[in-house]
């Protein structure tokens, strides 16, 4: 009997031979707990709790399976680029999540879409102002393969170590002694779309 990952696997390759509009109607919402349960959901909060005791940032780790239907008839009637409509979807998420509500502007968003196993990191403008967008590119390329491989929670385990070591750099929980910030703010298990 294949084991569940392999199975998940070979799910996920059928999914990605799929025209963009089916792969995205077929995928449903339980796809991301079919790729991460609970178990990897909580060593992904994990993760994230102990990346954020090194530093005065916030990291939120969000999984959708698919696109809206709106973002899809974008890409269907006004010719949106896929990239593009992942992106505005990552912004609008990490708006709605509210991960820009920290003291210092330094909320991290890291997103996935599993129906097209894309990964956008958005962050605020108190990270941008001290990390190049390409500088992200670092963080993704090995959740990329890892992603490739069918092993999602290596991939986000290794995303979140990776923004967690680029906010320590920047934003040092040593940073807490000259102005108090709000520890903890946002809550650290992923949101699962």
């Amino acid at each position: 009997m294949p084991s569940q990952s392999s199975h998940s696997s070979a799910f996920s390759a059928w999914l990605l031979a799929l025209p963009l509009w089916w792969r995205h109607a077929l995928a449903d919402v339980r796809g991301s707990a079919r790729v991460l349960p609970q178990a990897s959901l909580a060593r992904i909060e994990a993760h994230v709790a102990q990346g954020e005791r090194q530093h005065t940032g916030q990291v939120r780790v969000c999984v959708e399976t698919h696109l809206p239907r709106s973002y899809l008839w974008r890409f269907v009637r006004q010719g949106t680029p896929l990239p593009q409509l992942i992106a505005q979807r990552a912004l609008m998420l990490f708006a709605k999540l509210r991960v820009w509500d920290t003291d210092r502007n330094n909320g991290v968003l890291i997103y996935v879409l599993l129906a097209e196993r894309a990964i956008h990191v958005v962050a605020d403008r108190g990270v941008n102002a001290l990390v190049a967008p390409d500088g992200w590119s670092l963080v993704i390329a090995p959740m990329q393969q890892a992603f490739a491989q069918g092993d999602f929670e290596a991939g986000l385990l290794q995303a979140v170590d990776a923004v967690s070591e680029v906010m320590a750099r920047h934003f040092p929980a040593s940073l807490n002694a000259d102005r108090p910030v709000r520890s903890d703010a946002m809550p650290d298990a992923p949101v699962l779309l």
